[in-house]
């Protein structure tokens, strides 16, 4: 059964082109964010929503400025 709703880090690194040892940074930062929230969070996954919003939201913002 495969789960649409999370990012591996190996997706989180294909998606910005960075290495896979980065991409666990990342998604380990995203993960503190989203306990600090009060979300459940599972090591080695991210939400795909909250990934997106927080990489590509502030470039949409700038399109829009513009």
């Amino acid at each position: 059964m495969s789960n649409n709703a999370f990012m591996r880090v190996a997706d989180v690194a294909e998606e910005l082109g960075i290495s896979v040892s980065y991409a666990y940074k990342i998604v380990q930062k995203l993960n503190e964010e989203l306990k600090s929230m009060g979300y459940l969070t599972v090591s080695g996954r991210v939400s795909k929503q909250f990934f997106f919003e927080k990489v590509y939201s502030g470039e949409q913002q700038n399109k829009e400025r513009k």
